[in-house]
C-alpha cells in the first residue's frame, strides 16, 4: 500500500513540475517582454570550456569560481603529462579525493578496477559523458579492501584519454539533479568536438625493475564542417605483467626437500597482463534546421586482462591435495569412475575371457599417504601412481599449481539526441542511449578436483553482462534574466545477466563424496541454476531552477521524484548558493578588495538503488581465512534461504544527506578554494561479515546453497551477503590553490576525508568490516605540481603526490604508512607540431611498507619478522593506493595538425 501511495505521490509531483514549467513558459511568452535573453548556450556563443563548466547546472555554463558547488576542471593537457594511458590512473594523480589501486589477485576486480571519490564506494559516484549518464560495468568488485567490496560502478578504462576535451569532477551530492548513484559526486567527461585538425601519439614505458613494458598508440581527428561533423578517437595498447614477489616459505621448503617441480616464484605478485586493449570513441553532430541540432556519441572497446591467483601447495591444499592440513596426501578411489578404469576393467575382462592370467595390481584401500618433512611417503606414492584404481593430484601437478584468472571485456554504447528551441527561448533536448558491458571470464592452470584425472585444466566459468537504456527529455527556459527554469523526465532500465559456464567449471564430480572440491578451483563457474537475467526500470521527473537576485548572488534548487518498479518511489531535493562578498562591498560600500571573494554552500538529499546485480549475483572465491589458510568464500544474494537464516533480507535503497560550505578567493596572483563536506548515508549497502562453517553455517544451510546453484558449497568454509544494516558519516575538506609562476603555474591540491560507521548491526557486521570501511583508503591525499616553459621549445613538469596511511586486513590487520611520490617530465618541441617527452613517475622508486607482525601471527609463542610476507609471497600491502611497481619510465612522441 505504501509503495502504491508513494508512486502516486511521485507521479503527482512530476505532473505538478511539468504543469508549472509549461505554465510559466506560456505566461512568459504571452508577456512578450523586452527582457534581455539569458538563454542557454547557443551555437553562436563562444565559451572556453577550460574555464567554464556545464556539470552541476542546466543553466548557462559558469566558471568554476562562480559555481555554487565545488568542481574540479581537468583540461586534456593534464592527461597528456603523465606516463600511463589508463584513465583511472590519470585521474588519481590529478584529483586527491579520487582513489584507485592495482587490485592484484582480486578476481573480477582485477579486470575492472573499482575507483572511489571522497571515501565512498565506487557506485556512489555518477559518471556522465557530455552530460549524459554512462552505463555501469558488468563487474561487481567482490574484493576491494572493504570500501569497494560489492560495488558495481561504471568503468572508465574503455575511454581513451585522447578523446577528452576536459573532465569536470563535481564534488557534491547531486541525486536531485541526475538521479541514483550521485551521492559522492559526479564526473562529467567532455569529449573533443573539433571538426578540424587532430593529433597522434606513441607512448611506450617500462618499470625501473625491467618488467611491465607497456605501450599505447592513440590518435584523434576531426572531420566535416560546422553543420555536419564528427570527432574520432582511437587507442590501442597493452602491458606485460610485473612481479614484486618473494618466494613463499612453503614453496621454498618444498624445493629444499627436493621437489624440483615447484616454480620460483611459486606465486607472482604484480600488475596483470593486458592484451589487445582497443578503444574507439566517436563524438558527432549536425544541423537539421535553423533551430534543431542532431548530436550523439558512441564507443566500442575490448581487452583481455590476466593475472595470477594464490599458489596451491601440492602437500597441503585442502580438498585437492590434502584434507588434513598437510599431514597426509589425499588419495581418491577411481574404481568404475573414470575412462582409465573402464579401459583397465575391459582389458581384465578380455584376458579372463581368453583364459589368460591377469595379474591385478597390488590392492590399496585408498588410505591417505603420510607426509614427513614436506615429502610424501615414496613407496606409498609410487603404489598409487601405479594403481589405476587410485589417484592423487600430484600425478598431474607434482609441484602444485597457481591458477591464472582473467576476463575478456567488451564495452559498447550509442547515444543519439536532438535539441533545439521553440518560441525563441524554450529549449528542448530529447535523447536516447544504450550501453552494454560484458565480462567473459576464464581460468587456466587449475582443476575441478572432483573430476579426478578427467578434469580439464582450463575453464570458461561464464559471463557477467550489464545493459542500460536511458531515454531523456529535458526542457529549459530563461523565465527572466534573473530566473532560469529546467524540467524533464527520464525513463531508464538496467539489466544484469549471468551466463552459465561450461559444465566442468561447476559440476560436482564423482570424487566429491571422497572429499575433493567441486567447480573450477579458485573461481567456480556459474551453474545452470544460477544463470539468469534480471531487469529493473524506473521513471523520474525533475524541476530545477536558478535565481540571480543580484549579479553576484546565485541560488539554485532542484527537486526530483523517482519511481523504481522494485523499490517504490523516492523524492530528493537540493539547494545551493554562491555569494560574492567582494562585489557586495564594492557595490554597497565602495570598498575594492582587489580580489574576488565568494562563499558557497549546498544541502541536498540523495539515494542510490542497489543494482540488479547486487540483488541477484553470487560469487565464490578463494581468500585467506582464520589461521592464514586459504578457504572458499561465497557472496550470495541476501534473499537466498541460507542468508535469511542469519539475518539476510531484501535490500533497500541507500539514503544520504549532503552538506557543503566553502569559500573562493580569486586574485591575479592566486586562486584559492576551500570546501568542507559532510555526507551521512543511511541504509548503506555493503557485504556482511563472513559467516563461518561450523560456527554460523550448518550442514543444512550448505545443502541449501548447493540446491540454489552454488555447487562449490560442499567445500565452502565462509559466506557473506549484501546488507543495509549500517550507517556512515563521511566528512572532510578540499583545498585547491593555483598560482602563476614565471612562465608556468604552481598548483596545490589537498583532501582530507574521514569516514565513521555511526551505527551497525553487530550480528551482521564485525569490527574487521568496520575498520576496512573506515580506513581502507588514505584519509589524507595531496599533490603539488609545477610547470615551466623554458624558451619556445622546452617545458618541464615536477609533481609530488602524497598518500596518507591506509589499512588492510588481507593477511593480518595492519596500518601502512604514508608516502611521497615524485614525478618528473621534460618535453621538447622538435618542430612546430612535433614534440618528444621523457618522464618518470615515482622517480624515487618509493614502495609500500613491508608487512610486519611485531609479535608474530596469532598462536605462535615467538616473534617472527615478516611472517605473513612469506606466507603470501609478497612483502607489501596488497591494496597500496599508489601501486607497488616502483619507478616507471616513459617516453612519448606526439604530433598535432
Amino acid at each position: 500500500m505504501k509503495v502504491v501511495l508513494d508512486f502516486k505521490i511521485a507521479l503527482l509531483l512530476t505532473h505538478i513540475i511539468l504543469a508549472f514549467f509549461i505554465n510559466s513558459v506560456s505566461i512568459a511568452i504571452a508577456q512578450d517582454t523586452d527582457m534581455e535573453s539569458s538563454e542557454t548556450t547557443s551555437e553562436q556563443d563562444v565559451i572556453t570550456l577550460e574555464e567554464m563548466v556545464v556539470v552541476g547546472t542546466r543553466a548557462e555554463p559558469r566558471s568554476v569560481l562562480e559555481s555554487a558547488v565545488p568542481i574540479d576542471v581537468l583540461p586534456s593537457e593534464d592527461f597528456v603529462k603523465q606516463g600511463t594511458a589508463d584513465l583511472p590512473d590519470l585521474l588519481r594523480n590529478l584529483v586527491p579525493s579520487y582513489n584507485v589501486n592495482a587490485q592484484p589477485i582480486a578476481d573480477a576486480a582485477t579486470v575492472v578496477r573499482p575507483a572511489n571519490l571522497r571515501g565512498l564506494a565506487p557506485d556512489h559516484t555518477l559518471l556522465l559523458v557530455n552530460g549524459k549518464r554512462r552505463h555501469r560495468a558488468s563487474v561487481i568488485a567482490w574484493l576491494g579492501n572493504g570500501l569497494s567490496d560489492g560495488a558495481q560502478g561504471a568503468d572508465l578504462s574503455p575511454i581513451p584519454s585522447i578523446a577528452l576535451k576536459q573532465v569536470e569532477v563535481l564534488r557534491d551530492g547531486a541525486s536531485a539533479q541526475y538521479g541514483s548513484d550521485a551521492i559522492a559526486g559526479v564526473m562529467n567527461l567532455q569529449l573533443k568536438d573539433s571538426y578540424e585538425g587532430g593529433s597522434f601519439e606513441i607512448k611506450p614505458g617500462i618499470y625501473q625493475a625491467g618488467d611491465g613494458l607497456s605501450y599505447a598508440l592513440a590518435g584523434n581527428i576531426g572531420l566535416g564542417q560546422e553543420d555536419l561533423w564528427t570527432n574520432l578517437s582511437v587507442e590501442y595498447g597493452g602491458m606485460n605483467e610485473t612481479d614484486r614477489s618473494i618466494q613463499r616459505d612453503d614453496a621454498a621448503a618444498l624445493i629444499s626437500a627436493g621437489n624440483t617441480d615447484v616454480a620460483d616464484p611459486a606465486q607472482p605478485w604484480g600488475h596483470p597482463i593486458i592484451r589487445n586493449d582497443i578503444k574507439l570513441f566517436a563524438n558527432y553532430g549536425a544541423s537539421i534546421a535553423d533551430n534543431v541540432k542532431f548530436y550523439g556519441h558512441a564507443n566500442y572497446a575490448q581487452k583481455e586482462v590476466e593475472g595470477g591467483f594464490y599458489f596451491r601447495n601440492p602437500n597441503t591444499r585442502g580438498a585437492v591435495f590434502s584434507n588434513s592440513g598437510g599431514e597426509t596426501l589425499l588419495v581418491g578411489n577411481l574404481r568404475g569412475l573414470t575412462a582409465e578404469m573402464a579401459e583397465w576393467e575391459s582389458r581384465k575382462a578380455t584376458a579372463e575371457a581368453a583364459g589368460q592370467e591377469f595379474t591385478e595390481l597390488s590392492p590399496h584401500d585408498a588410505d591417505d599417504i603420510p607426509i614427513t618433512n614436506n615429502v610424501p611417503d615414496a613407496a606409498a606414492l609410487q603404489q598409487v601412481f601405479s594403481d589405476p584404481n587410485l589417484f592423487t593430484f600430484q600425478e598431474l601437478f607434482p609441484g602444485g599449481f597457481t591458477p591464472r584468472f582473467g576476463g575478456n571485456t567488451q564495452d559498447a554504447s550509442l547515444l543519439i539526441g536532438f535539441k533545439g528551441t521553440v518560441a525563441e527561448n524554450l529549449g528542448w533536448d530529447l535523447s536516447a542511449s544504450y550501453g552494454r558491458h560484458a565480462s567473459d571470464f576464464f581460468i587456466r592452470n587449475t582443476v575441478n578436483a572432483s573430476l579426478g584425472p578427467d578434469t580439464p585444466t582450463e575453464f570458461d566459468p561464464g559471463d557477467y553482462i550489464q545493459a542500460d537504456t536511458n531515454i531523456n527529455l529535458d526542457l529549459t527556459y530563461p523565465l527572466h534574466d534573473m530566473v532560469f527554469l529546467a524540467a524533464g523526465t527520464e525513463y531508464r532500465t538496467e539489466t544484469f545477466q549471468i551466463v552459465a559456464g561450461q559444465i566442468e567449471s561447476w559440476e560436482i564430480g564423482p570424487l566429491a563424496s571422497q572429499g575433493f572440491s567441486s567447480g573450477s578451483n579458485g573461481f567456480p563457474g556459474f551453474s545452470d541454476i544460477a544463470e539468469g537475467s534480471w531487469t529493473r526500470s524506473n521513471f523520474a521527473g525533475y524541476l530545477e531552477s536558478q535565481l540571480n537576485p543580484l549579479h553576484f548572488w546565485t541560488i539554485s534548487a532542484a527537486v526530483r521524484g523517482e519511481y523504481f518498479d522494485d523499490f517504490g518511489s523516492t523524492i530528493n531535493y537540493k539547494i545551493a548558493t554562491n555569494y560574492g562578498i567582494a562585489d557586495t562591498l564594492k557595490e554597497f560600500a565602495s570598498m575594492d578588495m582587489g580580489a574576488d571573494l565568494r562563499v558557497r554552500g549546498s544541502y541536498s538529499t540523495g539515494f542510490r538503488a542497489p543494482t540488479p546485480g547486487q540483488q541477484n549475483a553470487f560469487n565464490v572465491t578463494t581468500e585467506f581465512g582464520e589461521n592464514n589458510t586459504l578457504v572458499n568464500k561465497g557472496t550470495i544474494p541476501s534473499t537466498h534461504g541460507a542468508a535469511s537464516l542469519v539475518g539476510g533480507k531484501a535490500l533497500e535503497p541507500e539514503k544520504s544527506k549532503n552538506f557543503t560550505v566553502g569559500g573562493v578567493v580569486s586574485h591575479a596572483i592566486a586562486n584559492l578554494t576551500v570546501d568542507y563536506f559532510n555526507i551521512k548515508v543511511e541504509d548503506r549497502l555493503a557485504p556482511s561479515r563472513d559467516f563461518n562453517r561450523g560456527e554460523d553455517i550448518t550442514e543444512a544451510q550448505i545443502q541449501q546453497l548447493v540446491a540454489e546453484g552454488i555447487t562449490s558449497a560442499g567445500n565452502l568454509q565462509e559466506f557473506r551477503f549484501f546488507t543495509n544494516e549500517f550507517e556512515t558519516s563521511t566528512q572532510g575538506f578540499d583545498v585547491i590553490l593555483t598560482v602563476p609562476v614565471l612562465e608556468g603555474a604552481l598548483s596545490v591540491a589537498y583532501n582530507r576525508t574521514i569516514t565513521e560507521v555511526t551505527d551497525y548491526n553487530p550480528d551482521i557486521l564485525n569490527e574487521v568490516r568496520i575498520n576496512l570501511i573506515q580506513e581502507g583508503v588514505p584519509r589524507q591525499r595531496g599533490n603539488v605540481a609545477l610547470t615551466q616553459a623554458i624558451g619556445d621549445s622546452l617545458g618541464v613538469l615536477g609533481r609530488v603526490n602524497y598518500y596518507g596511511p591506509w589499512y588492510e586486513n588481507a593477511v593480518g590487520a595492519q596500518e601502512y604508512g604514508g608516502a611521497f611520490l615524485v614525478d618528473l617530465e621534460v618535453n621538447y618541441a622538435v618542430v612546430e607540431n612535433l614534440g618528444i617527452t621523457i618522464g618518470v613517475n615515482n622517480v624515487l622508486n618509493t614502495e609500500p611498507d613491508n608487512i610486519t607482525w611485531a609479535d608474530g601471527p596469532p598462536g605462535l609463542p615467538f616473534a617472527l619478522e615478516e611472517f605473513p610476507a612469506r606466507i603470501v609471497g609478497r612483502p607489501f600491502g596488497e591494496y597500496s593506493p599508489y601501486g607497488f611497481g616502483g619507478a616507471f619510465w616513459y617516453t612519448k612522441v606526439g604530433y598535432s595538425f
